[in-house]
């Protein structure tokens, strides 16, 4: 008898589901040692992977049911106690202190206002196809929080655009005796402390 799919060969085994006749070529041996055909092979490993999940979900489900079980009074008292717990010790550190102001005062925190506008700078670079602003103000409101009438605060700050590195930014004015910082794409760089100040 010659092979269903290779007429010119003679067929050495018959498909365990439609007993085609087969040659070693198309004989296709499964899981439980008999031997099929491609497309029975097919439908037999699909079965088979159905059959195997359907046994894993009824063990999942199995095991939920045990778990749901277990839980009693004393799982419900650890989880009560716990939270309370924390709850205790989240009054014992914070101490009724009231929450943090949500504005800065720049005036005074000229260096919070650097790293806060650097970090807008980035996420306006990372959005807009690795540019950088022209100016400072074209960070307002999109990528920067300043109301219009703060936006005087971003003249405190010296902001150069570099086509080599993308750009230079420091405090214009630093105070005497205190290191400027300036921050660039690439990192930090410091200048020693000016003599003057503003």
């Amino acid at each position: 008898m010659k092979c269903k799919y290779h007429p010119k060969r003679e067929a050495e085994f018959f498909c365990a589901s439609c007993n085609a006749p087969l040659c070693k070529e198309c004989a296709e041996q499964g899981e439980n040692g008999e031997y099929y055909c491609f497309q029975c092979a097919m439908l037999y490993s699909v079965s088979e992977g159905v059959t195997s999940i359907k046994n894993k979900l009824d063990e999942v489900i199995e095991k939920k049911a045990v778990k749901k079980k277990q839980w009693g009074p004393f799982q419900y008292f650890v989880i009560i106690s716990s939270v309370l717990i924390l709850v205790m010790w989240g009054v014992i550190i914070l101490g009724g202190q009231p929450a943090p102001k949500g504005t800065v005062d720049f005036a005074k925190k000229g260096r919070v206002l650097l790293f806060m506008v650097d970090g807008a700078i980035k996420r306006y670079a990372h959005y807009e196809g690795n540019k950088y602003p022209e100016k400072l103000s074209n960070l307002v409101p999109k990528y920067l929080s300043l109301g219009k009438d703060q936006l005087f605060y971003l003249e405190k700050l010296s902001y150069q655009r570099d086509p080599r590195i993308g750009y230079h930014l420091s405090v214009a004015n630093p105070k005497a005796g205190e290191m400027n910082v300036i921050l660039t794409p690439k990192g930090i760089e410091y200048t020693q402390p000016s003599s003057g100040g503003a």
